[in-house]
């Protein structure tokens, strides 16, 4: 099923899903193409389309990779957050109580995601670096916007590739670690209920530069 929403309320009701994601209610493999079919139209430079989808379905290796995810997430979500000494602080306590819930419940969802992309840009230069992202995280929100018109979810996470994570999911999963960069990891499942709203954010005027800094 398909939500009517409009643009903007899209845009501004995409969030990352933890709590909230239903583990029990399978994900058919058509829609997850169908989601990526549109987020193939999104950007990539020189329209190189080195990128590639890795979707994990299987238990076993769920299992495995959270458990590579944990090694990080545990003791980073251990950590004493910093203060931003704003309206920020308000949301802190809830977003690490969301983050230690889906650490704890990683392996149990329908399926993951990891996207890859053609190529290795350690130690490149920013601009490098930056081009590089480009031609893939743009695709990835767009599949994540996908994802909610169609009473999916999903959640942003990264911690697996801090240190050797990256090269033992490559491992688990078969991904050519020399040739191939991983974006993050993504849960996905379908959602317990579609009513998400704007989340708070600092004002736009307030984080606008014009002509100098």
């Amino acid at each position: 099923m398909t939500l009517h929403l409009t643009v903007d309320e899209l845009l501004t009701t995409t969030r990352s899903v933890r709590k909230r994601l239903d583990f029990d209610r399978p994900v058919p493999r058509e829609v997850l193409l169908e989601c990526l079919d549109l987020a193939l139209q999104a950007p990539t430079g020189s329209n190189s389309q080195g990128w590639q989808w890795m979707f994990v379905e299987d238990a076993e290796k769920k299992k495995a990779i959270a458990d590579v995810y944990r090694i990080a997430a545990t003791p980073y979500l251990e950590q004493e957050k910093p203060s931003y000494g704003d309206a920020r602080d308000e949301r802190t306590p809830k977003v690490v109580d969301s983050a230690k819930y889906l650490n704890e419940h990683l392996h149990e969802v329908p399926v993951m995601l990891i996207p890859c992309l053609e190529g290795r840009p350690d130690g490149a230069p920013a601009g490098m670096s930056a081009g590089f992202w480009g031609s893939l995280l743009p695709a990835v929100w767009s599949f994540m916007l996908a994802l909610r018109s169609r009473e999916l979810g999903s959640a942003w996470t990264t911690l697996h590739l801090m240190g050797d994570g990256e090269k033992q999911v490559a491992d688990i999963l078969g991904i050519p670690f020399e040739k191939y960069s991983q974006g993050g990891l993504f849960p996905i499942a379908y959602t317990k209920g579609t009513d998400f709203k704007k989340a708070k954010r600092l004002p736009a005027a307030d984080l606008a530069h014009w002509d100098t800094w």
